[in-house]
């Protein structure tokens, strides 16, 4: 992806909800939640357990959050072979982009994001390429 789209992303979506975030602040998803929140997003928390991160409620998954609240951005710190069905509820939510974070690969799941329109970026961390980009 170019520079020109990852900075239209960085700058026209505002909610992400983080897939597989960590309430460990020392931990790379926590970590990157904490930057984007204090660099104004909203930030929705995805995993198994747990009441609140960051201020924010968790839900255990994408289809949980109230329709509602509009996804913009899903997040994902999870394994490559969780992806498929994170991408599957990312396209049923209607999210707009689907970011894999560094080391995460699913070429067939981008694949089938990209086919119902969504934007996809692998193997890149939100953050870095936010400091890269916008916050010079």
């Amino acid at each position: 992806m170019k520079d020109e789209e990852l900075k239209d992303i960085l700058t026209g979506c505002k909610t992400v909800a983080v897939v597989g975030i960590s309430p460990k602040e020392d931990r790379p998803s926590y970590i990157v939640a904490s930057y984007l929140k204090s660099k104004g997003y909203r930030i929705i928390p995805v995993r198994p357990n747990g009441d609140t991160i960051l201020g924010e409620k968790v839900y255990q998954n994408l289809i949980e959050i109230p329709k509602e609240i509009k996804v913009d951005v899903v997040d994902i710190f999870r394994r490559s072979e969780d992806i498929p069905p994170i991408v599957d509820e990312a396209i049923q939510r209607g999210a707009k982009v689907v970011w894999m974070q560094e080391g995460v690969i699913h070429e067939e799941a981008g694949k089938k994001a990209e086919e119902v329109g969504l934007k996809v970026v692998m193997d890149r961390c939100m953050k870095k390429e936010h400091q890269r980009l916008i916050n010079q």
